[in-house]
């Protein structure tokens, strides 16, 4: 459905990304509505009930509590084997020294999205709207900003690749475990599919707000700005500006309008431009065979994955630990710089390129799990053995800091000076 900007019945919307108000009809089950303007989803597709959702986080919370209960891959080479659980790849890391990389792979893995479908559960087993549960707008503010920082299924994706580093010099053995947790990504992804945070929200916090809500007419061929409203960034409801710029249904504050956060971004790309440096310059790993230490560079196992004919997975490595970096930042700071200079045209282009660059950037982390799965299951003393190096360390702030830095760069900068549209557009 896309959302039309004339007046009628209905629930006054304000787009997150492009600041255009609309009007959110009534959505049949299973149809989801976005924005005429920027094509940002404005509402997810529309549930009978949260009963859906919540079937599907309890199975996947199951399946993460079964994780814990069983091996995870098991290596074996010339007699001398190694089993690991999924807890020892963290406690590996903590073994190197490494205690930031162990919490950043437990939090990015199980830890943050536990906590996601606990809080998640509780929402949807206890909200109604004729009772207000208790800690319910809290947890609910706090679920979607989590959603970025989920990254089971990146987790995987680096288990693969390490797997294929090592399948020729090695017998795996995959355990029941690593299957559990294929299951609980997919039950996870499947989850975040389900969540209708309107219906949710409406279940949490009802307010309903139309155009009376505000006490005077709206013009729905304009952007909020240039009525002094702003949309939550928590539960979406659009708001006239008020001194303390807190959202009035669930008390989130908010940056007003004239604050730009562009220079945050900046620094933030300065920083990752800075420690991607040694993360180049530096081993990612290192590999003792023998007792002889060969460590590797990013760009070192990217070659050497191509020489012994591993094309796929080296093409992988180098997308996901070279391309994606590098063009993240540089696309971040031509956005800067395009919202510095106000250009009027190209706003939609310029917002889906944000939309590309925010999504990918998780991606990189692959080669950060790639290297504490190798240093976890590659034990077999001074016969074969892979220990993360300090490139692991600069890399994994890279990825983490230019993640933050699409996040803090504002979309309605791009849209701020564009032609406000004219025509209203049909439902599809």
């Amino acid at each position: 459905m896309s959302i039309a900007n004339a007046s009628g019945r209905g629930r006054v919307v304000l787009c997150r990304q492009c600041d255009q108000l609309m009007i959110l009809p009534a959505r049949a089950p299973g149809e989801s509505a976005h924005c005429h303007r920027c094509h940002h989803h404005v509402a997810a597709a529309a549930q009978r009930d949260v009963q859906i959702t919540l079937s599907w986080a309890i199975a996947a919370a199951l399946m993460l509590g079964l994780v814990f209960c069983f091996d995870f891959l098991s290596f074996s080479t010339r007699g001398i084997g190694h089993t690991m659980s999924f807890i020892d790849a963290a406690r590996s890391l903590l073994g190197y020294d490494y205690p930031s990389l162990a919490a950043l792979l437990l939090a990015t893995t199980v830890g943050l999205p536990g906590l996601y479908l606990a809080a998640l559960i509780y929402l949807c087993a206890g909200a109604r709207p004729d009772r207000r549960l208790p800690g319910a707008i809290a947890l609910a503010r706090l679920l979607r900003p989590l959603e970025p920082w989920l990254m089971s299924d990146v987790f995987i994706v680096g288990v693969l690749v390490a797997l294929i580093k090592i399948v020729s010099l090695a017998d795996i053995q995959i355990g029941p475990s690593f299957v559990a947790f294929c299951i609980y990504s997919l039950l996870l992804i499947r989850t975040f599919s389900l969540v209708d945070w309107v219906t949710l929200w409406d279940a949490i916090a009802p307010h309903p707000v139309l155009a009376s809500d505000f006490g005077r007419a709206l013009d729905f061929h304009r952007s909020g700005r240039s009525q002094q409203l702003m949309v939550c960034h928590a539960c979406d409801t659009p708001f006239a500006i008020n001194p303390a710029h807190r959202c009035p249904r669930c008390g989130k504050r908010h940056l007003a309008h004239g604050v730009d956060r562009t220079q945050l971004t900046w620094a933030l790309l300065a920083t990752a431009v800075i420690l991607y440096i040694p993360a180049n310059v530096y081993p990612i790993l290192s590999t003792v065979t023998l007792g002889e230490s060969e460590p590797q560079t990013i760009i070192g196992g990217v070659v050497h994955l191509a020489a012994a004919g591993s094309w796929p997975i080296a093409l992988v490595i180098f997308v996901a630990s070279v391309v994606v970096p590098i063009s993240k930042i540089i696309a971040l700071a031509w956005l800067c710089v395009a919202a510095r200079r106000g250009r009027q045209r190209n706003a939609l282009e310029r917002t889906r390129l944000y939309r590309v660059t925010e999504k990918i950037g998780r991606w990189s982390m692959i080669d950060v799990f790639v290297v504490a799965i190798l240093g976890s299951l590659v034990q077999a003393g001074a016969l074969m053995a892979i220990h993360p190096g300090p490139a692991a360390l600069s890399f994994a702030a890279v990825v983490v800091i230019t993640m933050i830095a699409a996040l803090t760069f504002d979309t309605r900068l791009l849209w701020q000076n564009a032609d406000e549209p004219r025509k209203a557009l049909d439902h599809a």
